[in-house]
């Protein structure tokens, strides 16, 4: 049993727990994810590695409450115990040997983008963070951010912010103003990290992008995760979750990856309802 020591609600839909987990937290890296399961009747999902503390033993979680199993980690509070949670797994990210790195981190892929962000700063890189939400009450992690970089860019689609427009608007400005960037890395919706890989390739730009979202079972073993990388089948939880971004087939995994969103939708839907009988009673 791993038992939540701290926990935080980031926004509306997002929660932060940080997992004792000394095993994990000993190796972990940049990149890699876990795999947890709530309790005994749960399924396994895959989660990023946030953060972590190695003298401490934890590790830190962030999660977006949009399926069954998310919903139900999320009736889980400091002191409750996580059945499962196990990795470190995946490769952690190659950053090392860059000067100047811009991270990008769309929604809930901020969350991924930060740890990101902080190894490239640690290792000595000028790091420009660009952040992108629907709107300013959902940003997350705006203080880790300024952190982990030189200068951070938080873009809001509406402009809520004061800064309207998209990573891809902030990004294309920073390099028509000089910026020397040797990689890009981008995190977040299938989307946005495809724009952000039509942009870099303009100009040349180095772009590593994540994976993970389409991750299921963790291991390789159920196939929901494969994604073509320069015409080659490559499974995101074994061979990454990182990829070079202009080698990867968007348009073929975002066209598989709403194949059971109704039936994840259909899920999450009982789940609620079945958590307000509970509470009317």
């Amino acid at each position: 049993m791993f038992q939540i020591v701290q926990k935080k609600r980031l926004n509306d839909s997002m929660t932060q727990m940080r997992v004792a987990a000394p095993f994990v937290a000993r190796k972990a890296q940049a990149g890699q994810f876990i795999i947890l399961r709530v309790n005994e009747y749960g399924e396994r999902i895959p989660l990023t590695i946030a953060d972590y503390d190695r003298e401490g033993g934890t590790v830190d979680i962030i999660f977006q409450k949009v399926g069954k199993t998310t919903l139900l980690l999320d009736t889980l509070e400091e002191g409750d115990a996580i059945l499962d949670f196990i990795g470190p797994l995946g490769k952690a990210s190659e950053l090392e040997g860059y000067r100047y790195a811009a991270v990008i981190g769309g929604g809930a892929g901020c969350a991924i983008a930060y740890p990101q962000a902080k190894a490239l700063h640690a290792l000595g890189a000028k790091v420009d963070m660009i952040a992108g939400f629907r709107n300013q009450d959902i940003i997350i992690l705006e203080d880790e951010m300024k952190a982990a970089s030189d200068n951070l860019y938080l873009m809001t689609d509406d402009g809520s912010n004061g800064h309207k427009g998209f990573v891809t608007d902030a990004l294309r400005r920073n390099i028509e103003a000089g910026a020397k960037y040797d990689l890009v890395v981008a995190i977040g919706p299938l989307p946005m990290m495809k724009a952000v890989c039509n942009l870099t390739k303009e100009y040349g730009i180095k772009t590593i992008i994540s994976m993970n979202s389409i991750m299921i079972d963790g291991t390789g073993m159920c196939g929901g995760c494969r994604v073509t990388v320069g015409g080659e089948t490559k499974f995101a939880c074994v061979d990454g979750p990182d990829f070079d971004g202009h080698l990867v087939d968007f348009d073929e995994v975002m066209k598989r990856s709403k194949t059971y969103a109704e039936m994840e939708r259909e899920s999450a839907r009982e789940f609620n309802c079945r958590l307000m009988k509970q509470a009317e009673q």
